[in-house]
C-alpha cells in the first residue's frame, strides 16, 4: 500500500469511528432526526464556508493561483463527464423520480462533508484551498443542472440562487482577499479556525445519524444500488484519473480533484429529494450505501492515483 493510500485509509477510519458515534447517538436518542437536520444546516451554511474562507488566508503565490484555476477547469470537466456517463450508463427507470435520483447520485459527490476533512487530513490546507474550486463548480451545477434533473424544468432564477450560497460567497470573498493580498487579522483567522475545526466531527456525526435511520439489511440487498455505487465510486474517478494524468498538472491539484470525485453520493441528495417531492428513502439509501462502501473504494482509488501521479 502506498503512503498516500495509507494516509487516506487512516483518515477514513477516523471518520468512520465518528460516524459510528453518530449512529450510536441516534440509537440512544441523544441526537434526534430534527436535531440532525439542524446540525446539517449548520455545517453546510456556516462551518463549511468558514473552512473554505480560512483556506485562502495564506501568502499570495502565482503558483497557487495557477493551481486554483486549473482545479476549476478540472472540476468543470469532471462534472460534465459525470453527467454524460450517467446519461449513457443508467437505464431509464420505470419511475421517473427514481431515475432522476440515480443521475443526481452519479454526478454530485459529498465533496463538502467528506471531501474537505479528508483532503485536509491528507494534503493539509493546500488541499482545502484547491477543493474550493471543485465545490464552486459543484454548487453552480447542483443549483442549475441538479434542480433541472429533480424538477424537469429550467428555472432562470437557479443561477442567482447558486451565487447566494454561503459556500460561493465564502469562496469569492476569500479569493478576492487572496488575490488583492489583503490579509485578515490573525485574531479573526484564529477565531474562525476554531469554528472550522468542528467541520469533520459534526459532518461525520450527521452522516452517522443519517445512516442509522436506514434499514441496513435492506440497504445491502439491492443489486442495482451496487451498480450505481460502482459508477460513482470507481468508474468516474478512475476515468478522470486516466484522462488527467496525460496533462501537466501538479500533484496536489490532481489528487485533490480525484479525491473530491471519489467521494460518496452527496448528502444534498436527500435534501433535494425531500424538497422536490422525490423518493427520499431511495436517495438516502444511495447516500448511506456509497458512504459505507467509500471506506474501501477511496483508498483503492487513491492507491492507483499514488502509483500514476508523480
Amino acid at each position: 500500500m502506498t503512503a498516500l493510500a495509507f494516509q487516506t485509509l487512516y483518515q477514513i477510519i477516523i471518520m468512520l469511528m465518528i460516524i459510528l458515534v453518530g449512529m450510536f447517538c441516534y440509537k440512544i436518542n441523544l441526537i434526534s432526526k430534527e436535531t440532525n437536520e439542524r446540525l446539517s444546516n449548520l455545517v453546510l451554511m456556516l462551518i463549511n464556508p468558514i473552512v473554505i474562507f480560512v483556506s485562502y488566508q495564506r501568502e499570495f503565490d502565482p503558483t497557487l493561483l495557477k493551481g486554483l484555476m486549473i482545479s476549476l477547469v478540472l472540476a468543470l470537466i469532471t462534472h460534465i463527464m459525470a453527467i454524460l456517463i450517467a446519461y449513457l450508463l443508467l437505464r431509464k427507470n420505470k419511475q421517473e423520480a427514481d431515475h432522476a435520483i440515480e443521475r443526481f447520485a452519479i454526478v454530485y459527490s459529498n465533496c463538502g462533508f467528506i471531501g474537505i476533512p479528508l483532503v485536509n487530513g491528507i494534503l493539509g490546507g493546500i488541499g482545502v484551498f484547491y477543493i474550493t474550486a471543485y465545490m464552486t463548480i459543484f454548487n453552480l451545477f447542483i443549483w442549475t443542472h441538479g434542480v433541472i434533473i429533480m424538477t424537469g424544468k429550467k428555472d432562470k432564477k437557479t443561477l442567482i440562487t447558486a451565487f447566494r450560497s454561503p459556500t460561493i460567497i465564502a469562496t469569492i470573498f476569500g479569493f478576492a482577499l487572496f488575490v488583492a493580498r489583503l490579509p485578515v487579522p490573525d485574531l479573526i483567522v484564529e477565531a474562525l479556525s476554531y469554528i472550522g475545526n468542528m467541520n469533520t466531527p459534526l459532518a461525520m456525526l450527521v452522516a452517522g445519524v443519517t445512516i442509522a435511520q436506514m434499514n441496513l439489511r435492506k440497504l445491502f440487498t439491492k443489486p442495482y444500488n451496487y451498480y450505481i455505487s460502482f459508477i460513482k465510486l470507481i468508474l468516474v474517478p478512475l476515468l478522470m484519473l486516466f484522462l488527467y494524468q496525460f496533462f501537466d498538472i501538479s500533484r496536489d491539484v490532481l489528487l485533490t480533484t480525484i479525491l473530491a470525485t471519489a467521494c460518496p453520493v452527496g448528502a444534498t441528495i436527500s435534501l433535494f429529494a425531500i424538497r422536490y417531492k422525490k423518493n427520499y428513502i431511495y436517495a438516502s439509501e444511495l447516500f448511506a450505501l456509497t458512504t459505507l462502501l467509500s471506506v474501501i473504494t477511496i483508498p483503492i482509488v487513491m492507491t492507483i492515483a499514488g502509483l500514476l501521479v508523480n
